[in-house]
């Protein structure tokens, strides 16, 4: 039988690359201790870009979760059953050191060289992440009862992937989670109505039920509830130190829009068997500890999809031919590129200097507690909320190539807004800005950004802008311009102290000169976009 057509010009696939081969990624791990890391990043880089890692992540999102309520005589066994990539995937950022290992490791930089590695593996598929995320983020929390903390503090930090429920201390290693929200939905924990009720053994019994519990076969949970002395915190096992089964019933799996590797679960407590973590009464304040910490995974895996994203279209741009040319060297595109690539360095550059603050304040330096808090709440409304859109650009770059599943921009796509929701959406990261500045915060992020001072005009400028601004105090309708000006007086301090000068100059052009339109692609005629993209590091 003849050939009825030959393919051409279309991209060859992109594997075998090392993803963090990301020159933003390697000047922030230098810059904030942890250059020690690189060889091990660059090992791990090579296997995100291999062509079997990709499939890990292509078939855990292709057979999502299936939870398993009852067993086949009707017993209930509350277990949620995973593809054996999304296994495979949980098992390499466990023993690479992304859970809650940083917290065991005496080395300078350790957070940070956690946060590199998070980043890079957060490129193979986002979904696991999730756990991960809450087992790092779990400790500060836990060590507000040390005898838990001596107990499972080490589990929780060893590199081993033990899955499956069983007593937490006959494991070779532990995943954690967390349990807030409740039927009405939404940030408001304060509305919990899960009741604690304590026992003579000293521990309680919890009753109630949870809107939202994320990776639900992790052994351990901090969950709020009520308890006499008022909303407090609670470590809750799945699996009881007798070898039972904890009565946390698994109502049903949430369909989400992305994120479908990881199970995200209604829960309902039937006088389940925990045991406090702080004091009764303090739980908001206990709990907040761990949301911190993941909310620094959320600019992380923001920027992680952003580089994601721009690689992918540079990489279709480079071997795409129309209209007689290559895409890369044609200018229009090659300004798109370009601005995909300033937010994405923008966004790396940031996320590593949060990590960083992280070494620094969990060393003593109030200074860099004080900038993190704020810088953190910044970032989280930020660079969260502009990954949808950048996420939207890079698949438009490959055109229909980009809109079908095997490109796996679509996944990207779908992932995008997760990070901007999670551990509180927009509104909720500007109030929580508000409320840092009205804690002192903002003499730190002044002290920050001002280190760019006379080396931009358009920076000073957009720095006194925003000091004119706040002179007045901020209020609450406006907080979210308030916010969206300080992330980007921010970014632009950052890259202009220790950025390309490239990007630098395109960043302080567009996102605070004003020579910038509203999509991307609308860079100034003079910015150096060809230097730009050639700084994704793609072939």
């Amino acid at each position: 039988m003849p050939t009825t057509h030959v393919v051409t010009n279309q991209v060859p696939p992109l594997a075998g690359h090392d993803v963090a081969a990301d020159a933003a990624l390697l000047d922030g791990l230098h810059r904030h201790g942890a250059g020690w890391a690189e060889a091990e990043l660059h090992e791990l880089g090579q296997l995100a870009g291999s062509e079997q890692a990709q499939e890990w992540g292509r078939l855990a999102n292709a057979h999502p979760p299936v939870l398993r309520t009852h067993d086949r005589y009707g017993n209930r066994i509350d277990e949620v059953e995973y593809h054996p990539y999304y296994h495979e995937l949980m098992a390499v950022a466990i023993q690479r050191g992304m859970h809650a290992a940083p917290w065991r490791d005496s080395r300078p930089g350790a957070h940070t060289a956690r946060a590199a590695r998070f980043y890079t593996w957060s490129q193979v598929e986002s979904g696991h992440g999730c756990p991960i995320s809450m087992t790092y983020a779990v400790i500060p929390a836990l060590r507000h009862n040390p005898a838990l903390a001596r107990r499972y503090e080490p589990l929780l930090s060893a590199r081993s992937y033990d899955p499956g429920l069983r007593v937490p201390d006959t494991k070779r290693g532990l995943t954690a989670g967390m349990s807030m929200t409740e039927k009405q939905g939404g940030s408001d924990v304060r509305a919990n109505a899960t009741r604690a009720v304590p026992q003579s053994d000293g521990s309680y019994l919890l009753t109630g039920h949870k809107w939202f519990t994320s990776a639900p076969m992790c052994d351990l949970f901090l969950v709020l509830a009520q308890a006499p002395g008022g909303l407090s915190c609670f470590l809750l096992p799945r699996v009881l130190p007798d070898g039972t089964r904890n009565r946390m019933h698994l109502q049903r799996l949430k369909d989400k829009l992305g994120n479908r590797s990881n199970a995200s679960s209604e829960v309902e407590y039937d006088e389940a068997v925990a045991w406090l973590v702080g004091e009764e009464g303090q739980g908001v304040r206990t709990i907040i500890q761990m949301v911190n910490m993941t909310r620094l995974d959320c600019v992380i895996g923001a920027a992680a999809g952003m580089r994601l994203g721009v690689v992918q279209a540079v990489h279709h741009a480079t071997h795409r031919q129309a209209f007689g040319d290559y895409l890369v060297d044609q200018p229009l595109m090659g300004n798109v590129l370009a601005d995909l690539a300033v937010e994405s360095e923008a966004a790396t550059t940031l996320a590593m200097r949060l990590a960083g603050a992280t070494d620094a304040a969990l060393a003593g330096d109030e200074s860099e507690a004080a900038f993190r808090r704020l810088g953190l709440a910044v970032s989280k409304y930020w660079v969260c909320k502009r990954a949808s859109a950048h996420a939207n650009e890079a698949l438009e770059c490959l055109g229909g190539n980009g809109y079908v599943e095997e490109s796996g921009l679509p996944r990207l796509y779908r992932d995008a807004p997760l990070n901007s929701i999670w551990e509180g959406s927009g509104n909720v990261a500007a109030l929580d800005v508000l409320r840092a500045m009205a804690g002192g915060g903002a003499e730190a992020f002044f002290a920050e950004v001002s280190q760019a001072a006379g080396a931009d005009a358009r920076l000073d400028a957009a720095l006194a802008d925003l000091r004119k601004r706040l002179a007045d105090g901020p209020d609450q309708a406006s907080a979210r311009r308030l916010v969206e000006r300080m992330a980007l007086v921010l970014q632009g301090s950052l890259l202009v102290r220790s950025g390309h000068p490239a990007v630098a100059d395109a960043f302080c052009a567009s996102r605070l000169g004003g020579d910038w339109g509203v999509a991307f692609g609308t860079l100034p005629s003079g910015v150096d976009t060809s230097a730009i993209v050639a700084r994704v590091g793609v072939k």
